[in-house]
């Protein structure tokens, strides 16, 4: 059977986040997916680590969309690392709509189904209440946008809970939702080294179970859209956002069966974050997609 017809990859494609630099979106980004035998991708548009806005080029993003399709690859894009609307500094939430509104027009160009932002923290203790006003503030309109003009769904992925995180707990999806009206534009993407970092234990029986049933009363079913599969260097409830390859750190790799058989996943791909583990560019990712493409056809 063609994998492009095969029903456990309709479920749950796996793939990683791409580089796209040297030449570009196809030229790199697509032939190191096709090298690790991803089968879905994510990527950034701009420096994850800065506030600059590049525009792209409009024959890149269309070989890129078109070659997507044919390949049946979901793409995502995933917003710069500095974005944060509860910052108490105006300057610094300004550039995150923009950022952010930069990444929603571009993910539409190139044909991404969601874009991952960091659900982001109060800066300055005593201040979420102010924090996730801001939050509301400045995101339903971009909220409004998406709608408006056809841009991806904005997916919010919860962090690991470091310092004063307004969303790193499962539960705490509810109050940032709310905030935003539960917006019809709104998904989550549900990273599995910061679920764990944040204190809900997938290594233990049942946990993974436990945690999406927990998504599900939180935001509601259908949510769900993304999951970055992660395994955890740290311990469960360390608050540390370290990465490690799919079985070699302290989730292990039986959750990630348990993750494939819950309803809640149904339709959702797997993307990638960990390590590589040699000089060779993609052996660690390339391993990692085996690894879960095992557990997915293992999982009844």
């Amino acid at each position: 059977m063609n994998d492009q017809q095969d029903p456990l990859r309709r479920r749950n494609p796996i793939g990683a986040h791409v580089p796209v630099a040297a030449r570009g979106l196809v030229g790199t980004g697509l032939a190191y997916a096709e090298r690790i035998g991803a089968e879905a991708v994510q990527v950034f548009v701009a420096n994850p680590r800065g506030w600059a806005t590049p525009v792209g080029n409009p024959a890149h993003d269309r070989a890129f969309r078109e070659e997507c399709a044919r390949r049946d690859l979901p793409a995502y894009v995933h917003a710069p690392y500095l974005i944060n609307f509860g910052s108490d500094s105006a300057a610094t939430r300004e550039r995150s709509a923009e950022s952010l509104r930069h990444s929603l027009v571009r993910g539409r160009a190139i044909g991404a189904r969601g874009v991952v932002v960091h659900t982001g923290s109060a800066v300055g203790a005593g201040r979420r209440a102010e924090a996730m006003g801001q939050v509301r503030a400045d995101v339903l309109p971009l909220l409004d946008q998406v709608e408006a003009d056809g841009l991806p769904p904005l997916l919010l992925e919860p962090t690991a809970g470091q310092g004063e995180s307004l969303c790193s707990r499962i539960e705490d999806l509810a109050e940032y939702a709310d905030a935003l009206d539960f917006h019809p534009a709104l998904g989550v993407c549900l990273d599995t080294c910061h679920v764990f970092a944040a204190g809900h234990d997938l290594a233990v029986a049942g946990g993974v179970a436990r945690a999406l049933d927990l998504l599900e009363r939180s935001f509601g079913p259908g949510r769900l859209k993304l999951i970055h599969a992660n395994d955890s260097k740290d311990v469960v409830g360390a608050r540390k956002d370290r990465h490690a390859n799919i079985g070699d750190g302290r989730i292990g790799a039986e959750p990630f069966a348990e993750l494939f058989r819950h309803p809640a996943t149904a339709g959702v791909p797997l993307i990638l974050e960990t390590p590589d583990r040699s000089a060779a560019p993609g052996f660690g990712h390339a391993e990692d997609v085996v690894t879960l493409k095992l557990l997915r056809g293992e999982a009844p």
